[in-house]
């Protein structure tokens, strides 16, 4: 007989996002790990797979998944962006912290180090692992990872932001942040860039603690379109908050 999944709990203590496009190669071993894990440290828990846009087998995938598991929910949405996607899984968490994984980048880990931190009663609203951070373990290419000293130095010398990194794993506190989410404009790759700013910029605690950066895929967007757009996003952000800033 097949074993006994735990019934789900009214309400997780833990909630995982997991924005997914494209992923029938790679989202069942994610997702088995992954509950695996969380299970094995007693935690009370929901993965929400929000699908956005794929064109292959994913959206069957995840939901054949949570078919099977009540801890997997599947939210899905028409058009591919991360952004989006990512905030449309916060806004639908129900958990008193919410973790966002990708499907190719997740460390149960990260968890272990960032909930005490975040349950303290004088603890930062949002814990970013950061690429960056001193004790980071980053084995990607160089070009990689002179993007994203790149990208560090534009947002501490052009937004003010205290923090190393914006991107990848983090964690928040969701009754605090949910008000941030729902104004942020910004979608595909700099939502969580405008979340983690505004959220500086509104007085709350962001917090960083380093992270071993290993690639389970090689990345799926050329560099340089990712560099273009990137830049033209964060001009566009800069001058949404001068405008706000000016209000």
């Amino acid at each position: 007989m097949p074993p006994t999944v735990p019934a789900r709990d009214p309400a997780p203590g833990v909630s995982v996002v997991m924005p997914a496009h494209n992923e029938s190669g790679l989202l069942d071993h994610t997702l088995k790990e992954l509950v695996s894990a969380l299970r094995d440290r007693d935690l009370i828990f929901e993965i929400l797979v929000v699908e956005n846009g794929s064109s292959d087998t994913t959206l069957s995938d995840a939901r054949a998944f949570a078919a099977d598991d009540p801890a997997v929910s599947v939210l899905t949405r028409p058009r591919a962006d991360y952004g989006a996607a990512m905030r449309a899984g916060i806004l639908a968490a129900t958990g008193d912290v919410v973790v966002v994984f990708d499907v190719d980048y997740y460390d149960a880990g990260f968890v272990d180090r960032v909930l005490p931190r975040l349950l303290a009663p004088d603890g930062p609203a949002i814990v970013v692992g950061s690429k960056r951070a001193p004790g980071t373990h980053d084995t990607r290419p160089w070009p990689r990872r002179a993007i994203t000293a790149g990208f560090a130095g534009v947002l501490r010398y052009g937004f003010g932001l205290q923090v190393s990194d914006t991107h990848g794993m983090k964690a928040m506190r969701r009754a605090t942040v949910v008000p941030i989410v729902g104004s942020c404009r910004t979608g595909t790759d700099l939502f969580d860039t405008e979340l983690v700013l505004r959220a500086d910029r509104a007085g709350l605690a962001v917090a960083e603690v380093a992270v071993t950066v290993e690639e389970r895929r090689p990345s799926r967007t050329p560099i340089v379109r990712r560099i273009l757009r990137t830049m033209v996003g964060l001009v566009r952000l800069r001058i949404r908050l001068w405008q706000e800033d000016r209000r």
